[in-house]
């Protein structure tokens, strides 16, 4: 299920980008699972279809799904790599910081202080 935030400064293509980006890498959606159509999620979740399609195009660009044309799209196969899944981690902890209004500066000093916690 995707959530769109209205009250925060994230763009509502990146909302649904990352949220589908975790949904892949925690398995809830399995590799060859077809995606709603763009015009169905938009309207589902009451954004222009734009916004849908830049989302899908930038999870395709990424690796993690792929676009079958008439077919529809649907999640990548499954064994992601361990830089996609980085690249993922790292965009929704960007996205946590800034929906908490978290300054650079800090949001770096707490992945600093996390990323040598966890040796």
């Amino acid at each position: 299920m995707i959530v769109i935030d209205t009250a925060t400064s994230t763009a509502p293509f990146e909302q649904i980008k990352t949220q589908l980006q975790q949904q892949i890498l925690s398995g809830e959606l399995a590799g060859g699972t077809r995606l709603p159509t763009i015009r169905r999620l938009a309207t589902d979740l009451g954004v222009a279809a734009n916004t849908v399609a830049r989302a899908y195009k930038e999870l395709e660009t990424d690796g993690f799904v792929a676009a079958r044309g008439r077919a529809g799209t649907v999640i990548a196969p499954t064994g992601e790599t361990s830089q996609r899944r980085a690249q993922a981690a790292a965009e929704a902890f960007a996205l946590s910081m800034k929906q908490l209004d978290i300054k650079w500066d800090e949001a770096v000093a707490l992945a600093q202080a996390a990323y040598f916690r966890a040796e």
